[in-house]
């Protein structure tokens, strides 16, 4: 139980490495609040956790918009007192219309940078004076390979996985003093529906040669993977760590 009393909120966790991380956070004692914009799908990951015994509560919200986000943290405010663990998972990730910077849709940059960077600053934003009532926290990002490395066709994505890698230093240089840690996950190679909108989804790929050319670990990571990183960065375990960038793709990065 190694979120036993704590209170977690996680965007985008109505699906892949989000959900697991909820599924994972109830079962080690904490109060899930599952941020999600798809009503039947948050619905879902919240019955399955109650059904196992855990306690989860679902709440809509586009982490985009500014307003939605601020209602809604200012109703976890009134309802739990405070938050110990903000988990910004939620992300898009348009592999068919993400390009070259010269070729990239205006619209298109802006939707990704809405949710992927300004949804990730809103959060934040919103959940650090209810951790200072908490008397101190963990948050969490999400970057990505493309955070880390040079990856052609997606720099709208890129930019905004660099971003978050940013704003996670930034943050734990400012909100360290305060007990609020800022550590960010950069995954890969994750198999969850988002990865259907890359190169898997060519016919042109090569999966067989992807897992025993370029990943060394020679698999897909699975969501749970990234969940259990998650875990420990929001438990009192990795209660050193912070401004870490945590690099979970089974070494495709240093290849």
């Amino acid at each position: 139980m190694r979120l036993k009393d704590k209170i977690a909120a996680i965007t985008g966790a109505g699906s892949g490495i989000g959900r697991a991380a909820a599924q994972r956070f109830a079962k080690e004692g904490a109060s899930v609040i599952i941020l999600e914009i798809n009503e039947a799908m948050g619905i879902e990951v919240r019955d399955a956790i109650l059904k196992e015994g855990g306690q989860a509560e679902y709440m809509g919200v586009d982490i985009s918009k500014w307003e939605q986000v601020e209602s809604v943290f200012a109703l976890i405010g009134q309802k739990y007192g405070g938050l110990d663990v903000l988990y910004n998972n939620a992300s898009v990730f348009s592999g068919t219309k993400d390009a070259p910077i010269d070729a990239l849709d205006v619209d298109v940059m802006e939707q990704i940078l809405r949710v992927n960077l300004f949804g990730t600053m809103y959060c934040s934003k919103a959940a650090i004076p209810l951790m200072r009532k908490r008397g101190g926290g963990s948050v969490i990002h999400t970057s990505s390979s493309c955070g880390i490395i040079g990856i052609p066709n997606c720099d709208a994505y890129s930019v905004s996985k660099g971003g978050a890698i940013s704003l996670t230093r930034a943050m734990a240089v400012e909100y360290g003093p305060d007990g609020i840690r800022t550590n960010c996950i950069a995954p890969a190679a994750i198999h969850t529906p988002m990865i259907y909108e890359s190169d898997l989804n060519k016919p042109t790929f090569d999966e067989n040669q992807f897992l025993t050319q370029k990943t060394p670990v020679r698999r897909w990571g699975q969501p749970e993977d990234i969940a259990n990183i998650a875990l420990f960065l929001a438990s009192d375990e990795g209660s050193y760590l912070n401004g870490a960038i945590i690099v979970a793709d089974g070494g495709i990065t240093v290849t």
